[in-house]
């Protein structure tokens, strides 16, 4: 009976790949193994894995070990910022042995004069010289060092790479031909020497690939920078005294100290202390929050002014930072369609290459050109064909678009995002928590000390605002409705008098009651919506009655305060709506997006919202269940369009899901996170702005990316194999090509 395989993720460090023939040999391996699913990375160097439980790490490091290389687990790697100072020592010592060849070979002034010191050094010890040049075998000893020890890796890996050849194998094959033709041609006097050129060859591969880890590191240099954030140690609080313990013991429910300027440790709740956090690194957000006891924090978040003792709620890779991390790392792994392509010519371009040398060779020989000329040709065709450019073109502009997204709190799902964006035509917006802040406050309140009046002389001195209000707190501070909540906050705010609170009720839909003793007197206090409470009371007060209609007509949720039937204040309680929501749906008509508003609420308080941020009344939708939200987006995109839902919700999980593409606000529940594209960590909705320009301007880089790749190889073959350039300088256009990649990517940042 089949069972559904349970995948577990692996991300792997992988030394040694030098294109993307090499990446497509080292996935072919991983993805050989039964089960395993594996999208290998060039710009990270890194294998993003899905394997069964039953396939060990070590099994999979061993697979890529067959295939010629070598892995380690990312976390084990000593190499995460993609510089390693074996490309450094290896350009040194290229540089100075074949700086010096290639400067005798090509001064020929200096031929002369070597020649006749090198002879008069034999004479003088009685050593015969039949030496055709003198000066060449010098250029030979000067350029073997380079061909033979510092290209070494490089006649290693295609020695491995036979059945698969890789850019290795072109380099290699280049390489030891000149050298081999140029011994044999200055020992037999047959031909002209090339040793400088396969000197020059591996010089300018070395520098191209030490200019490319460099430059590849900048690009990861967000990535560095989350992994980097991670507390090594915390100082938990038992039994009062401070303990410094490593982070990996730590455990949910523990409470530990975060001093002035020291990073947050983990993912917690504050219960002692009041400061000021810097979340910037995580949310992209600048301006500090405020925090105090029942406020949440985030791990690896700064701590700038107050020390805070904090109870973990989540540790280990259930944390924020972790899970950002993941959602990079997972987008780094995974490759878009445009790439795909890349793979797909990758997998043959070096076969059909060693052909057209073979060819090139052949023709330049038989139509009477000396053997030294076409091997000459032959070799320049070689080398100036590496596919090194078309392997970086996609991969390093994604390493650095979710790199740059990160910084900013946008997190890249997957990369295929990228090429959606920019055919987006429609946007989906849920209400609460998304366009809104999410959290009910008391917009506007009105207490009327002229309806108490009907009270009587008893109550005269009682019907005052701090005595209201304090009423207020004692019945709704013992409600968890979000309304009562919103209440007792902002009752909370004003000076309170602390009363007693007996025959609490509450009555679902209606409204709560209790008894309220004031001192003298022991009013039944009544709070909730007007219609029930009006059942219960005199006729309302006219000012009352405009309070009512003003916040209903506002789209706010609306509570009436009553002391023994007599109505006395109004809460016009609603969800705050962001700031910066209507320039977001402002910039996205600019850009040719037509915004709808779908949510749960009521026709009034969506109708009011879509007034205020520039909704069109006609794509608006109320009392929106799941299930409906899931059938407009599904509606819209059967019309053609395509549809980015933004959310925060569980019930939002569905469209989010559905949608072409989606964005999830970080502040939302972990199934609208999981359920889509791009999580804006940012609370504000200016990160769907630029979330879309990103990935709009990381596809234009891409895209040029590509052309450049392409067009350097269509321009560049026909001129090596017409000899029209030398191998030396086909070798500097090379690495000028593949550099030019991820310079361009860099612009991104």
């Amino acid at each position: 009976m089949a069972t559904d395989l349970i995948l577990e993720p692996t991300t792997l460090a992988i030394e040694g790949m030098t294109c993307s023939s090499c990446v497509n040999s080292v996935e072919k391996a991983l993805n050989g193994v039964s089960g395993v699913r594996a999208s290998i990375n060039f710009a990270t160097e890194t294998a993003h894995i899905l394997a069964p439980a039953d396939v060990s790490v070590k099994d999979l490091i061993k697979t890529v070990e067959k295939a010629g290389y070598k892995a380690s687990l990312l976390q084990d790697s000593q190499s995460v910022t993609l510089h390693s100072k074996k490309s450094a020592k290896a350009l040194f010592f290229a540089f100075i042995f074949a700086a010096p060849a290639v400067a005798i070979s090509m001064i020929m002034s200096w031929h002369h004069r070597i020649d006749m010191w090198i002879i008069a050094q034999l004479d003088s010890f009685g050593i015969a010289h039949p030496l055709y040049s003198a000066t060449a075998w010098l250029v030979i000893a000067l350029s073997a060092p380079v061909v033979l020890l510092v290209a070494w890796p490089i006649h290693r890996a295609a020695l491995r790479n036979l059945t698969h050849p890789t850019m290795d194998n072109l380099i290699s094959l280049g390489s030891l031909s000149a050298f081999g033709w140029s011994i044999y041609a200055n020992a037999t006097g047959e031909g002209d020497v090339y040793t400088e050129v396969a000197a020059g060859v591996i010089f300018f591969v070395v520098l191209g690939r030490f200019l490319e880890t460099r430059a590849k590191a900048r690009a990861g240099a967000a990535l560095s920078s989350l992994l980097a954030l991670g507390s090594k140690e915390v100082t938990i609080v038992r039994g009062g005294f401070p303990l410094i313990i490593p982070i990996e013991e730590l455990q949910i429910g523990d409470e530990f100290e975060v001093r002035p300027g020291d990073r947050i440790a983990t993912d917690g709740i504050v219960v002692k202390g009041e400061s000021a956090v810097d979340n910037s690194m995580l949310t992209g957000e600048t301006k500090p929050v405020d925090v105090r006891p029942g406020s949440p924090v985030i791990g690896a978040s700064v701590n700038h002014n107050g020390r805070l003792i904090v109870r973990a709620t989540r540790i280990g890779s259930d944390t924020e930072l972790a899970r950002i991390t993941a959602m990079v790392i997972s987008a780094q792994g995974t490759k878009a369609p445009i790439q795909r392509l890349a793979d797909r010519i990758s997998a043959v371009f070096v076969p059909i290459v060693t052909l057209i040398a073979a060819g090139t060779f052949a023709g330049w020989y038989y139509t009477g050109s000396t053997l030294t000329q076409s091997i000459s040709v032959a070799i320049t065709v070689l080398v100036i064909a590496c596919p090194c450019a078309l392997g970086l073109a996609t991969p390093v502009a994604l390493l650095v678009a979710s790199g740059r997204g990160a910084a900013r709190g946008i997190v890249l799902r997957e990369p295929r995002v990228l090429e959606v964006a920019r055919t987006v035509d429609t946007v989906v917006f849920d209400k609460t928590g998304t366009l809104t802040q999410g959290v009910m406050n008391v917009q506007n309140a009105t207490i009327s000390r002229a309806a108490g009046s009907v009270l009587g002389n008893s109550f005269a001195t009682l019907v005052n605002e701090q005595t209201i209000l304090s009423t207020a707190h004692a019945i709704e501070t013992q409600n968890s409705h979000p309304v009562a909540l919103a209440i007792s906050r902002y009752a909370l705010g004003k000076s309170l008098k602390s009363f007693e609170v007996t025959e609490f009720s509450v009555t679902p839909g209606s409204g709560a009651a209790g008894r309220v003793n004031i001192g003298m007197q022991s009013p039944v206090v009544l709070i909730g919506a007007p219609a029930a409470i009006a059942h219960s009371c005199t006729e309302f007060h006219p000012e009352i009655k405009a309070a009512i209609t003003e916040g209903q007509s506002a789209g706010l949720t609306v509570s009436v305060l009553a002391w023994d039937g007599v109505a006395l204040a109004v809460f016009a309680v609603g969800d705050e709506l962001k700031s910066d929501a209507p320039a977001t749906v402002s910039a996205l008509k600019a850009m040719g997006i037509t915004p709808w508003l779908v949510t749960g609420d009521s026709s009034e308080v969506a109708a009011t919202v879509a007034s205020i941020v520039g909704i069109d009344s006609a794509h608006v939708v109320s009392a929106a269940m799941p299930e409906t939200k899931l059938a407009i987006v599904e509606r819209l995109k059967s019309e053609g369009r395509c549809v980015l839902m933004i959310g925060d919700g569980i019930n939002d999980a569905a469209a989010l899901t559905a949608a072409d593409l989606s964005m999830a606000m970080g502040t939302g529940t972990d199934t609208a996170i999981s359920s889509a594209d791009i999580t804006l960590m940012n609370s504000g909705l200016g990160s769907v702005i630029a979330a879309l320009k990103l990935a709009k301007k990381t596809l234009k880089i891409i895209r040029l990316n590509m052309g450049w790749a392409l067009i350097y190889n269509v321009i560049g073959l026909p001129i090596a194999a017409l000899g029209l350039l030398q191998p030396m300088y086909a070798a500097a256009a090379m690495a000028l090509s593949s550099l030019f990649v991820v310079t361009n990517s860099l612009r991104i940042k």
